[in-house]
């Protein structure tokens, strides 16, 4: 019987597909280097803001490592469950979250999602009302950096499930 890991329970689950190819292994200069930027984009920015950054870039671009990831590192950092679960659906459930942390939220999914081919005027304007121009270029790196992330996790169909918090730091 296929379970998952985490789930004290015998229902049965489909089976984990395992994933297309291990990158980082075959790519070891690109994983140090990303690992490099991870750090560098990270500096300066607010610890909570940056995992809900990185799980809502990861929703929309579909990356199950990466959310099952940044969810548990927001969690084991203190993050509620409830604003981790409405992060879906936050345009819907801004009361949640701070001015700042909206406005950041918007710049993720405009910078994610680039469908018109540009971030909105408006989206940036808000943005830079919130933040320093040095923590909004900080913000913006974390942003790309996570959009990279995802890529590498879903064309290599990385697996969610097994990561424990902090295992990566």
């Amino acid at each position: 019987m296929t379970t998952h890991t985490d789930t004290p329970t015998t229902a049965e689950y489909a089976p984990e597909r395992p994933a297309r190819l291990e990158w980082a292994k075959h790519a070891p200069e690109v994983y140090q280097a990303m690992v490099r930027l991870e750090t560098a984009a990270r500096k300066g920015l607010d610890h909570t803001l940056y995992e809900l950054v990185k799980i809502r870039a990861s929703q929309i671009n579909h990356c199950a490592f990466c959310i099952d990831m940044h969810t548990k590192d927001a969690l084991a950092a203190g993050e509620s469950v409830e604003r981790i679960v409405q992060l879906s659906a936050w345009d819907e459930s801004r009361h949640f979250y701070t001015a700042k942390e909206v406005a950041a939220l918007e710049l993720t999914e405009a910078v994610t999602v680039l469908t018109e081919g540009f971030v909105p005027d408006e989206v940036y304007d808000n943005a830079a009302k919130h933040f320093e121009e040095a923590e909004l270029a900080q913000l913006i790196a974390a942003i790309t950096v996570i959009n990279a992330w995802n890529r590498f996790g879903v064309t290599c169909r990385m697996a969610p499930g097994h990561y424990r918090p902090g295992q990566y730091k």
